[in-house]
């Protein structure tokens, strides 16, 4: 099996348009960051969307990010873990569940993420505003440890680094143009911006991704970004992918 993989990833780019295996449909979602409204709304379309089409194996996708700086990571935890339990969901790991894992040990890394949205996903799971914010960084820290479930942080442990259905690969950040795909590294799938967002050669498969903030959904001839910054403009962005069509959808804050 890990032969026949690495044979997928490393094989030459796509000739003419990628495109999705027959009979499967997949609905990629970019970063959430807490907004489970946003989320809600969104699923509440994908769902409704999926409904009215063919009927076929349908893929749900969550590129990263689910947590940090919106008002309700908790939620959209919750609400992805029962995603899992109804149907094909895949999750991917971004920059945010490395740093929030990292951060329940390590207090240099949760100095860091409390500056970029670590504070709204503590109080999410139910830390006491005013003891939090009273409280020196390790005794804010140990809140945090104290306050996350066990099982939620396995399941951030658990998840994927990249998705890989027909012609397309679904990563959180991106990927370095310079390695093969087989062999790239965490860090660059979960961090990366600079080379890949101005590599304008093909890759060897399309690149589907957030992290990177965009006005509108990118879509470039070797990748499609989707990170529309749900907590900032109170729009969250999906691309529906069906052989070789596509077609983005939006929840959005009237």
């Amino acid at each position: 099996m890990f032969a026949s993989l690495k044979q997928l990833l490393n094989r030459a780019p796509q000739a003419g348009r990628p495109a999705i295996p027959a009979g499967q449909r997949v609905y990629a979602v970019g970063d959430i960051h807490g907004e489970l409204s946003l989320f809600d709304a969104l699923l509440a379309q994908i769902a409704a969307d999926d409904a009215a089409s063919a009927p076929a194996r349908t893929t749900i996708v969550l590129l990263g990010d689910l947590i940090d700086r919106g008002p309700d990571s908790a939620g959209v935890i919750a609400r992805a873990r029962a995603l899992q339990g109804g149907g094909d969901v895949r999750i991917l790991a971004g920059n945010h569940e490395e740093m929030f894992l990292l951060s329940l040990t390590d207090r240099e890394v949760f100095r860091s993420l409390l500056r970029h949205g670590g504070r709204e996903c503590a109080l999410s799971f139910g830390v006491d505003r005013a003891a939090f914010q009273a409280a020196e960084l390790d005794e804010a820290q140990a809140l945090v440890r104290e306050a996350v479930p066990a099982d939620v942080i396995a399941w951030l442990q658990g998840l994927e680094d990249m998705v890989t259905i027909g012609d397309y690969l679904f990563v959180h950040a991106g990927i370095n143009p310079a390695v093969p795909l087989a062999e790239q590294q965490t860090k660059d799938l979960r961090w990366i911006r600079e080379p890949f967002l101005s590599h304008g050669k093909p890759h060897p498969l399309m690149v589907v991704h957030g992290h990177t903030i965009v006005d509108a959904p990118e879509e470039r001839t070797n990748r499609i970004g989707i990170d529309t910054g749900a907590y900032r403009t109170g729009r969250l962005t999906a691309l529906r992918l069906e052989g070789t069509t596509r077609r983005f959808m939006e929840a959005a804050i009237d």
